[in-house]
């Protein structure tokens, strides 16, 4: 049995990532924060949403991460929970709470069960790479250009060392610009709103 616990699931990329699991036959348990499935509801129909189970809960909260994975008998886990770049910039502790802590939390719940776990998958981002200046290609022996790139960095490291003293597989992905329905927060939803807004006829 495949039972996938996918956090961040209101998000955007976590709606589309749901959507496909659902689509695939594959049991899903979406797990966030928040109560607003909207961006969800863009792109699923009610008999899609049917079929995945929704969980309200704080990736900050170990014991809480830890009880759903158990109750749900998660054996794989796609962690996007994360505040993005404008909201990191305004509250860097919160910021390092929900990306940082939230990501120990996953990897430290999967150690602990790690006999029955599938390898974690989680969004980094091309904001790990070093701030880039002109001509220069991308690296990572420097500095991020945002705190959010910071903590992407830290959640890269964190995994590789749980999988050295830990024995936790896991895949770190680090998407560029993500658009379309349910992009409507970050520094990279600029092309989803201008698509918008030339659908409606509107100024952009």
């Amino acid at each position: 049995m495949t039972r996938v616990l996918v956090t961040g699931a209101y998000g955007c990329i976590g709606a589309w990532v749901t959507r496909e699991l659902v689509g695939r036959e594959i049991d899903v348990v979406a797990f966030d924060l928040g109560d607003d499935p909207r961006r969800i509801a863009l792109i699923m129909d009610e008999t899609e949403l049917a079929r995945a189970t929704r969980v309200r809960g704080d990736i900050t909260d170990l014991v809480e991460l830890e009880a759903v994975i158990d109750a749900e008998q998660i054996t794989n886990v796609i962690h996007l929970a994360a505040l993005q770049v404008p909201f990191c910039r305004d509250n860097p502790p919160l910021g390092a709470r929900v990306n940082v802590v939230g990501t120990v939390n996953v990897l430290e719940a999967v150690a602990r069960r790690v006999e029955r776990m599938g390898p974690v998958v989680y969004a980094s981002s091309i904001a790990a790479y070093d701030a880039i200046s002109s001509g220069d290609g991308p690296g990572m022996s420097g500095i991020p250009g945002t705190i959010y790139g910071v903590y992407k960095r830290a959640n890269e490291a964190s995994a590789w060392l749980y999988h050295e003293e830990r024995g936790v597989a896991s895949i770190g992905l680090r998407p560029h610009t993500v658009f379309g329905p349910g992009r409507d927060q970050g520094l990279t939803s600029a092309p989803t709103s201008a698509m918008l807004a030339a659908v409606a006829g509107r100024p952009f």
